[in-house]
């Protein structure tokens, strides 16, 4: 590609204001505030430029006030079943893995235990309906105008995929936020949730011997939920993306990029980087890659992030060596590798931690007070052990 050609692309890829179109981190979690209740209806799948978010802008203030004024809280609003709901939405959109980070730090400022596995459950038993990229063909601003959020809400509702009774910022139910909404029939962007693409979610929790604590994958639009091969082992994303960049790596490999988990990173950086590069080398469908950090919403093939317990906690992806065999099973949802527990025990024992390149500082402090990715990666205790909420303060 030339310069000019590139300039032509930097100019017209991103047409205007807002968050990227398809189903990444950022639409999945837009997606998230209205079916969790803490958004109002229609409001997260606006278009930036759209003047119609003004009003949405002063209905909010004027429903803030109001909710105050009749002492509803988030926690109020934020329940068990409204979590599922979320994880629901997530689903049905073939929206990021990242959402199985954000819904359990969530539940965990409610008090609520809504894990990893919590999350899993929900998206193991809700269709993916809506056809969003990356892997379908449309972006947000197809959804919103084919009846928005609300209308992927009605079909699962009426479905028994959602929970009705659920309280939200209107001050009324769910089931009463979505008693008027009318399916549309001359859209072919949400698919009605009897007739999915596929009948479970777009995101699929997995866990095994090289995953105790879990992990997560995003399968929306893949055709091959299963991957055997030998592991090539990174201790950081830069080793990995060098490798992948000089083409140090085989066909039929696993990636294995570790010590980038919440502890390990610390935080969690997006593995991105190397994701893309490998689906520019044409190779996105050949290899598959895991690691303890996370990916992108965009991230597409076969990428297992979230892997539990990370590898600064000895996790078994620490003790993984190069030409280890790692074998990946979506439909069964396990991530196992050839190992025998004795074997394991073995390297567990010799396994030693890797120092953290920062000892001081803000960095410091968060990796010592983070917490897992299965509980999403929270620094404190949380509301379950409150005395006294804060909001009462």
């Amino acid at each position: 590609m030339s310069a000019d050609d590139l300039d032509t692309l930097e100019h017209v890829a991103c047409p205007s204001a807002g968050a990227c179109g398809a189903q990444f981190t950022a639409n999945t979690m837009a997606c998230v505030s209205e079916a969790i209740g803490l958004a109002l209806p229609y409001s997260a799948g606006a278009p930036a430029p759209y003047e119609i978010r003004d009003s949405f802008c002063m209905a909010a203030g004027e429903k803030v006030m109001e909710l105050i004024a009749r002492n509803i809280r988030p926690r109020d609003i934020v329940t068990r079943k409204s979590l599922e709901n979320a994880a629901a939405i997530v689903s049905a959109t073939g929206g990021s893995t990242n959402a199985a980070l954000h819904l359990p730090a969530i539940a965990h400022e409610c008090g609520i235990d809504f894990d990893l596995f919590a999350v899993a459950e929900v998206l193991k038993r809700t269709p993916y309906i809506a056809d969003l990229k990356p892997s379908g063909r449309y972006v947000a601003k197809d959804l919103f105008e084919a009846g928005g959020v609300p209308l992927l809400l009605k079909t699962l509702l009426d479905h028994g995929y959602l929970h009705g009774d659920c309280m939200t910022v209107t001050g009324r139910t769910m089931n009463e936020n979505l008693a008027r909404v009318q399916w549309n029939p001359d859209q072919d962007v949400v698919r009605s949730a009897d007739k999915p693409l596929s009948p479970t979610g777009g995101v699929v929790g997995l866990k095994g011997s090289l995953a105790p604590d879990g992990a997560i994958v995003k399968v929306a639009g893949m055709k091959g939920l299963k991957f055997r091969g030998p592991a090539r082992c990174f201790d950081c994303e830069e080793d990995a993306f060098a490798a992948v960049s000089a083409k140090r790596y085989q066909e039929g490999e696993v990636l294995v990029i570790r010590y980038e988990g919440p502890k390990g990173g610390p935080g969690m950086r997006e593995m991105l980087s190397t994701t893309a590069a490998l689906y520019g080398q044409g190779m996105g469908d050949r290899v598959a890659l895991i690691t303890d950090g996370r990916f992108s919403g965009a991230t597409r093939g076969f990428c297992v992030g979230h892997v539990g317990p990370e590898a600064a906690l000895g996790g078994p992806i620490a003790l993984l060596r190069d030409g280890d065999i790692i074998v990946l099973d979506a439909e069964r949802g396990t991530l196992d590798v050839e190992l025998s527990e004795a074997e394991l025990a073995k390297r567990a024992k010799a396994w030693k931690a890797k120092p953290t390149q920062f000892r001081s500082g803000y960095l410091w402090k968060y990796a010592n007070e983070v917490g897992p990715a299965r509980t999403g990666a929270v620094t404190h205790p949380g509301a379950g052990v409150e005395v006294e909420s804060y909001a009462d303060v």
